[in-house]
């Protein structure tokens, strides 16, 4: 039988410590430029709350690749400074040196060393991982993007209409599922990969069918991007990226009355973490029910963008209060305090509480998977 600590194969919130591994190959003749961009980097992140220290390595066997190391008391503060427009401004500049970075994010789980001895700096803040997790194999990520109002039954249309990109990406990396939703005119793409998310992320974006449908799309996003350019299709790209902060699952085989559902949950400013850690709990007290519907939950989190992805036996509102994340005494009014609006006060009655739910829904636009899962 497997325990609650090894049912949750991610999360950010354990309190950890956290490293941050960047890998950098430069271009030729960039490094100059490349060191001056990494000083006005180094004194910008040494600023930013939860940063403990960062490294500078240079490979001793080929000269056009670097290593950034940076530690931080946990991951939510480092998460909050990736998602920033500060650190979109402070890492722009890297591009015009760097052909090609990967960012590999580890909680520090064992330390070997000496003692630190007399004006030694003393051992760093934050707290060791307790144990490692089991995991699934399974790495996920999310993108959200608003469209123009007025165009979500166009945008809508083109979603659930293109062509599944090959879910082989490699011998070891795979496409295992990716799931649609929109909720007014926000649209969430939920993914999930069986080895390298990066080569999976790049093999998708390559496919003619998945080009089409953007370039189909770019008429209708607030925000205006040109995928010809690769400085714009960054920046759209990094702004539109929602993380998975936590992910939990009963285990064992999936039940065959499972459904996948969405629900959105607008944060008051400065409350997303908060509210994100709320609904992990909640999820994790979920999973460990027997009784409950919840299969297994991923939260997923961007500043106070909140969506948690739901896989539930039974119908949505069979049990609204759990459905919702929100079961238990007060548990309800806590979410209320964190949402950024909530019509008709602070839901308590199951009808109310079903009510709150489907305005918290999103609707699902496509949920794909290989022919061999489906």
């Amino acid at each position: 039988m497997t325990t609650l600590s090894e049912r949750i194969s991610q999360s950010a919130f354990d309190g950890a410590r956290l490293r941050v591994v960047l890998l950098l190959d430069l271009y030729d003749g960039a490094q100059n430029q490349f060191l001056e961009v990494y000083e006005h980097m180094r004194r910008q992140v040494s600023s930013v709350p939860g940063h403990i220290r960062d490294e500078l390595c240079q490979s001793i066997e080929n000269p056009s690749q670097w290593l950034i190391t940076s530690e931080w008391e946990s991951a939510p503060p480092f998460l909050a400074w990736l998602n920033s427009e500060e650190h979109v401004a402070t890492v722009q500049p890297l591009h015009g040196c760097v052909r090609d970075t990967r960012s590999l994010r580890f909680s520090v789980l064992r330390e070997t060393g000496k003692a630190p001895g007399p004006g030694t700096d003393p051992p760093a803040p934050g707290t060791i991982a307790s144990a490692p997790r089991r995991g699934d194999g399974v790495v996920r990520h999310a993108l959200t993007f608003t469209v123009k109002p007025g165009s979500e039954a166009a945008v809508a249309r083109l979603l659930a209409g293109y062509a599944s990109p090959p879910a082989r990406v490699d011998e070891k990396t795979r496409l295992r599922r990716t799931s649609l939703f929109m909720h007014g005119n926000r649209v969430v793409r939920a993914v999930e990969v069986e080895g390298d998310l990066l080569a999976a992320l790049r093999h998708v974006a390559q496919q003619p069918g998945v080009r089409a449908l953007e370039e189909a799309l770019n008429p209708h996003l607030e925000q205006d991007r040109d995928l010809g350019d690769p400085g714009s299709a960054r920046l759209f790209f990094t702004r539109a990226a929602l993380p998975a902060v936590h992910h939990v699952a009963s285990g064992g085989p999936e039940p065959e009355d499972i459904g996948r559902h969405a629900l959105f949950y607008p944060a008051k400013e400065g409350c997303g973490t908060a509210l994100a850690r709320l609904l992990a709990r909640q999820d994790e007290a979920a999973v460990d029910d027997p009784a409950s519907p919840i299969h297994g939950s991923t939260v997923f989190q961007r500043d106070d963008i909140v969506v948690r992805l739901l896989d539930l036996r039974g119908p949505l509102d069979a049990r609204p209060a759990v459905a919702l994340g929100v079961e238990g005494s007060h548990k309800a009014a806590v979410l209320a305090r964190l949402l950024d609006s909530v019509k008709d006060g602070v839901p308590t009655t199951e009808d109310e509480l079903t009510r709150f739910l489907w305005r918290s829904e999103m609707r699902l636009i496509t949920d794909r998977r290989p022919p061999a899962q489906a």
